[in-house]
């Protein structure tokens, strides 16, 4: 291991001490072989993936149906989850897609390994040994446990207790827990995650979670919390305490849309389900009955794989089709231009674009109802000045009826490959929604540095009334959050300085130490955001010091709930919460909070 992952792993243990169809697939020592598969047998044919166009979901996606052996159906688990359980930075990608039934096998997940039910409900699809994330790889610290996650089932514990110790990139979504759930690894430190449209009958018990957000679920009873945990639209969820214990609770969720998902009917065909559009909702939409919205079949999607270039994806888009990326990654050698309103472009075993060319991995015209899920985007070794772009420049349309949705999209700024992007995702279009982001400078991994993987912004808002759910941004080198849209809101924000500015005026706004990690524009005159926290660790240099983790105009329509700042390990410098509000955070006083302002 490199000395900068090592690092790493020691910093996220003082963090965590301070919060107190038919494929199968075999994986052996010769490499990963595929076979055509039928319900009680399975026949290797090759040494190498097959293509895509052997099969509609391509050679990396796993179909098992109840009919199989539970002992098969476990081999191919463990043999997916031996390769997958610390490949952080690898480039397989799996898919493991369950027909409804019942199964009685044990589901670990590991990177890069998306594991979903294929029924209309989740209640079609049962799990009965468990579907887990653990730690083991890294010592018990869920802390790196990023991009993997679980959808659509329902989960029957052998071992009462579902345990789903991850961080940022890994939502479990509409899930049922017919017992309990807990978020860390017997102890062990985890730093954030997603859990959406979901039922847990037992008690969910939150652990060293240092921050998370719930959306839409429905618990029997939620113990735990240590610095940011955030509840929207909920049932059984503790009640607004921040900052003693730092819960922070809202009835309803304003405006929403479930992730598109894939399922097949009883002929046997592959359709994507895609949500309705929700407002002021309380729980899981198929808590009472199916869940709104509408199908599409798998015939109106063109079915991308990794050989895929960016023209063929455009003319597929162009001629009016849908998009499915089967799991890979795609070295992209243009922009996939989204243009059609109410497009679908779903993403299957955390599917991977990289940018090339220093153009932007995705833009998306300024159209109703878009939706773009399950998603990385890397940057690419030549700057983009924007790897994703919601809307041109300008953007104007009123999209409230029909609001274009992100769902699970996660980027890399370095890490996984050298990259390098100005802004990483600008907002232009009117009325989007984000539903679980992370946007990531990469502190450790390939390409890591000050000025190698350079990126002045995350995520940059032009657009009105913008709404986040689920929003981490981490280290970026100016404004990580620049908000310059009115009626923008953000539920939930988890945020990291960057680590490395070399000393302070290599980290200067002016004359001002360090940027903010949330800007709202002084031409701002609305704006709301509810639980937020901003970390520091200056680990180059530990006499840096950021001035404000956030700042906004002094306006009564600008109002920000339950805000957080933390110096890790004491090593840098948090000198105000918001506008000389708040704080310090420091080595003498890591933990600063402030319930509301102004």
């Amino acid at each position: 291991m490199n000395s900068t992952g090592k690092r790493r792993r020691v910093l996220r243990s003082v963090i965590a001490l301070l919060a107190t169809g038919v494929i199968g697939v075999a994986l052996g020592a010769a490499g990963v072989t595929t076979a055509a598969a039928s319900p009680t047998t399975s026949t290797t044919t090759s040494t190498h993936p097959r293509a895509a166009g052997d099969s509609p979901l391509g050679p990396n996606v796993l179909v098992f149906d109840p009919s199989m052996s539970s002992s098969s159906i476990q081999s191919q688990l463990d043999s997916v989850y031996s390769q997958q359980e610390s490949n952080q930075f690898g480039t397989s990608r799996y898919a493991l897609l369950f027909k409804p039934g019942t199964y009685n096998v044990n589901v670990n997940v590991g990177f890069y390994t998306q594991v979903l039910g294929l029924g209309q409900s989740p209640n079609d699809t049962t799990i009965t040994g468990g579907v887990n994330a653990d730690a083991s790889w890294n010592g018990g610290n869920a802390t790196e446990n990023f991009w993997r996650g679980a959808e659509n089932l329902t989960v029957q514990p052998s071992s009462v207790t579902t345990e789903w110790a991850v961080s940022q990139a890994s939502p479990m979504r509409r899930m049922h827990i017919e017992g309990s759930m807990v978020l860390d690894d017997n102890g062990g430190w985890s730093s954030g995650g997603f859990l959406g449209d979901s039922i847990v009958d037992g008690q969910v018990d939150s652990g060293s979670q240092q921050q998370w957000i719930s959306r839409n679920d429905q618990f029997g009873s939620w113990a735990g919390s240590n610095w940011n945990m955030v509840f929207v639209g909920d049932t059984g969820a503790p009640a607004q305490g921040f900052p003693n214990p730092p819960d922070t609770t809202i009835d309803q969720t304003p405006v929403s849309a479930e992730k598109p998902y894939l399922y097949v009917d009883q002929s046997g065909n592959y359709n994507v389900f895609v949500p309705a559009d929700t407002t002021n909702s309380q729980g899981a939409t198929w808590a009472n009955g199916e869940t709104p919205g509408s199908s599409l079949p798998l015939s109106a999607f063109y079915v991308a794989s990794p050989d895929d270039s960016a023209a063929t994806i455009n003319a597929a888009l162009a001629s009016g089709q849908n998009l499915l990326f089967t799991p890979g990654v795609y070295q992209l050698d243009g922009s996939i231009n989204v243009t059609r309103p109410d497009t679908v472009v779903l993403g299957l075993g955390l599917a991977t674009l990289v940018a090339g060319n220093g153009t932007s991995a995705m833009s998306v015209a300024d159209v109703n109802g878009v939706r773009i899920a399950g998603l990385i985007i890397d940057a690419g070794t030549r700057n983009s000045p924007v790897l994703m772009q919601i809307g041109p420049s300008g953007s104007s349309a009123d999209h409230s009826a029909d609001p274009t949705v992100l769902s699970d999209v996660f980027f890399r700024i370095g890490g996984a490959t050298p990259g390098q992007a100005t802004q990483t995702l600008q907002v232009n279009s009117n009325d989007v929604i984000g539903d679980d982001l992370w946007l990531w400078r990469a502190d450790h991994g390939t390409g890591v540095g000050w000025t190698s993987n350079t990126a002045a912004n995350g995520l940059v808002v032009n657009g009105a009334d913008v709404t986040m759910y689920g929003l981490a941004v981490e280290h970026y080198q100016q404004y990580q959050v620049l908000w310059n849209g009115n009626g923008g809101r953000t539920y939930f924000f988890q945020n990291e300085m960057p680590y490395d500015p070399p000393d302070q005026s290599s980290w200067m706004n002016g004359s001002t130490d360090g940027y903010a990690a949330y800007k709202v524009a002084d031409s701002v005159t609305s704006h709301q955001a509810w639980g937020l926290g901003s970390y520091c660790y200056f680990s180059t240099n530990s006499s840096v010091q950021a001035t404000n983790a956030f700042e906004a105009p002094d306006t009564s329509g600008v109002q920000f709930q339950d805000l957080v700042t933390v110096s890790l390990g004491g090593v840098g410098t948090i000198d105000h919460i918001i506008n000389g509000t708040g704080g310090p955070s420091n080595s003498s006083n890591s933990v600063a909070d402030l319930t509301s302002y102004p």
